[in-house]
């Protein structure tokens, strides 16, 4: 059997990325196809190592060979992956930067930051994660790094923080430089400069993601990341209480703001249902059900996930070692399931950037 490469790209330009809307080969997601006799191996470049739909789009490529070519070709499919950007983010090396917010405290913001950019990096990515939160940091606790100093250097004249590398990302929190046992009485434009040391006075190296943990509410901290630095997208942690989905819906209307103007990648709602350890199955909706999604129906946003009101969440978060870590459980599926849905969100996001700027130059 002669098997020619014009005839696996015209069989492959069949399959489409269900999320841009294009074929592979348009995309240029195809790559590396070597013929031998019967035998065929390429590689498919996603645009996230985080893709839910790694098997869906595999097995479309095997069904198209085989419908197209010939059902005795002998297929090896390597799924590949390289983060896309849409932009400078003003970070070297960084390729895009999702910040997590919430319109109030107690939700579990800097929970699902943290299981969030674990999550990413235990799936392939480069990540790091930055603890903005000036006045409550609860990076160090959570990874158990209570008392613990980055390193600096000094590179042509300028101070270089080193993040501190644990469990696969990178790490800095304002934490990191005070005193635990004392309070941060700073004003808004000493907060500012904190932020923006944290950004860019550290050596982040190459990043796919570089998750950013915001203060509840919306403040001199959020204005400061957004207009300094081009966020990808913003994820925005609710409950499901009506007091808790309304402040929500204040910190989404503010990332739409005009001077403001960050996509919204989506909504979580934590703590969505109660599910008892002897009843794996049972979930119960007990601070009421459907909340976020529909706020997220409601300004035409997506919803990225119900994460369950477990006592493990929080504990393995105060042990030092979130949830998320762990090999198996509905806890870390939920956390996984969340993270694909919002890298699947950037690379949506990066391809209508890249569109429209194509569609401008041309």
């Amino acid at each position: 059997m002669n098997i020619t490469k014009e005839q696996v790209l015209q069989a492959l330009s069949h399959v489409e990325e269900p999320d841009l809307k294009k074929d592979l080969v348009t995309l240029n997601m195809i790559q590396d196809i070597h013929i031998e006799g019967n035998k065929l191996a390429f590689s498919v470049v996603l645009t996230t190592p985080a893709c839910p739909l790694k098997g869906l789009i595999e097995n479309a490529c095997r069904n198209a060979i085989a419908h197209f070519i010939s059902k005795e070709v002998e297929v090896t499919v390597i799924m590949t992956s390289q983060v896309t950007t849409q932009r400078n983010t003003g970070v070297p090396g960084v390729k895009n930067i999702i910040a997590v917010a919430s319109g109030k405290g107690g939700v579990g913001k800097s929970t699902v930051s943290v299981n969030l950019a674990l999550a990413l990096a235990k799936t392939g990515a480069k990540v790091g994660l930055i603890d903005a939160d000036i006045y409550g940091p609860s990076i160090p606790i959570m990874f158990g790094l209570e008392g613990a100093r980055p390193m600096a250097t000094q590179e042509n004249g300028k101070t270089r923080i080193e993040p501190i590398e644990k469990y696969g990302i990178k790490l800095l929190s304002i934490g990191f430089f005070t005193d635990p046992n004392q309070p941060v009485p700073w004003r808004g434009p000493m907060v500012s400069t904190a932020v923006k040391q944290l950004f860019n006075d550290a050596d982040w190296g190459e990043l796919d993601y570089l998750v950013i943990d915001l203060p509840p509410g919306t403040g001199d901290i959020h204005i400061t990341v957004t207009q300094s630095f081009p966020i990808t997208g913003a994820v925005v942690v609710t409950t499901p209480q009506n007091v808790a989905l309304a402040d929500a819906k204040k910190g989404i209307g503010m990332f739409m703001m005009e001077a403001i103007n960050v996509p919204i990648m989506g909504i979580v709602e934590n703590m969505a249902y109660f599910t008892p350890a002897e009843l794996p199955e049972n979930k119960y909706y007990i601070f009421g059900q459907g909340g976020g999604q529909k706020l997220a129906a409601q300004l035409d946003v997506p919803f990225l996930g119900e994460i369950p009101l477990i006592k493990g969440i929080s504990d393995s978060g105060d042990a030092g070692k979130p949830i998320v870590l762990e090999e198996e459980s509905p806890m870390t599926t939920a956390f996984i399931d969340m993270a694909q849905r919002v890298a699947q969100q950037v690379s949506i996001r990066n391809a209508e950037k890249a569109h429209i700027l194509n569609a401008v130059n041309n």
